[in-house]
């Protein structure tokens, strides 16, 4: 009976469009620690298998990235942790990150980044260096997932510009030749669909095919996306909620991303090869305020937890 109340709640608040239910199938979320620590049972909010990230924050001590690890794989989702170059070490401690993970919580999957510190902490500066060690293929993990900035990123490309994020990208392309796991570009959010757009053709006609998991930003406060736009260098979309702030009628109203996620999702419905493959959720206004968003916007319906 509480199944059937639930999967009546959900369809009589679903609005969604063809479209759209075709591009949120498979998004994927991101989660740190003390969020996820929130959720009691991850099962009454997202589908299962779930590809979920891990964010890991500087300060966050390995022993609670692999305890969050353990316990929403242990849930039927699929587990993707960062892993931060610049706050690693040296290459015994990734070696040890990674056989805590598989050890734990059977990780076969992983995003590489540079981190959010400007100084490296030890050996490693950038992404590509975590996966030059070869210690990720060794492991068998089956998907490697890179960092993409569709409005280009300061701490890369200091000037201005994209010249260092393009090579980045290239290297990556020709790392995704000599790999065995399945990569993908897992961007930084963005609230305005037509820069994405020029920038993902733009990807696409520098050769490199990597499919590419549009970061997005979930419902939340407005304030609340202002003050995380300008700390992760979110650029010329940032006047899309600039606008809106403008706007009283809107300024106490949370921000959703209906309007840009349902463009690209009506240019990917007329442009199949259109290489956003996959939409992946920033939940900065909470995660469960995100994913009831997901299922009542197109999302498949989570599958509560039997008691």
């Amino acid at each position: 009976m509480a199944l059937l109340n639930f999967k009546r709640k959900t369809e009589e608040v679903k609005t969604t469009s063809p479209e759209m239910e075709a591009f949120l199938q498979g998004y994927s979320i991101e989660v740190m620690p003390r969020t996820a620590a929130k959720v009691e049972d991850f099962r009454t909010l997202l589908p299962a298998g779930t590809r979920v990230y891990i964010a890991h924050i500087e300060g966050t001590p390995i022993e609670d990235m692999v305890d969050s690890a353990r316990r929403i794989a242990a849930q039927g989702y699929e587990i993707m942790p960062h892993f931060p170059a610049r706050i690693i070490k040296d290459k015994a401690t990734l070696e040890n990150w990674i056989a805590m993970y598989q050890g734990e919580a059977d990780v076969k999957q992983g995003l590489m980044l540079a981190g959010g510190v400007s100084e490296p902490h030890g050996d490693f500066a950038d992404s590509m260096q975590l996966l030059e060690t070869g210690l990720f293929d060794k492991a068998g993990f089956e998907r490697l997932h890179v960092a993409g900035h569709p409005e280009g990123n300061k701490d890369i490309d200091p000037s201005g510009g994209s010249a260092n994020v393009d090579a980045a990208l290239q290297w990556k392309q020709d790392f995704s030749q000599r790999s065995d796991a399945k990569m993908a570009i897992a961007t930084q959010f963005a609230f305005e669909a037509a820069p994405i757009i020029d920038w993902a053709n733009g990807v696409k006609s520098a050769g490199i095919d990597i499919p590419i998991h549009i970061g997005i930003a979930g419902p939340a406060k407005l304030q609340t996306l202002i003050k995380f736009a300008i700390a992760c260098g979110v650029g010329p979309s940032l006047k899309v909620l600039q606008k809106r702030a403008m706007d009283v009628s809107k300024l106490l109203l949370p921000y959703e991303p209906t309007e840009v996620l349902t463009q690209l999702a009506n240019h990917k419905a007329a442009n199949l090869e259109f290489n956003i493959d996959s939409v992946h959720f920033f939940p900065l206004g909470g995660i469960k305020t995100n994913a009831n968003w997901a299922i009542n916007n197109g999302g498949a319906s989570a599958q509560p937890a039997k008691v």
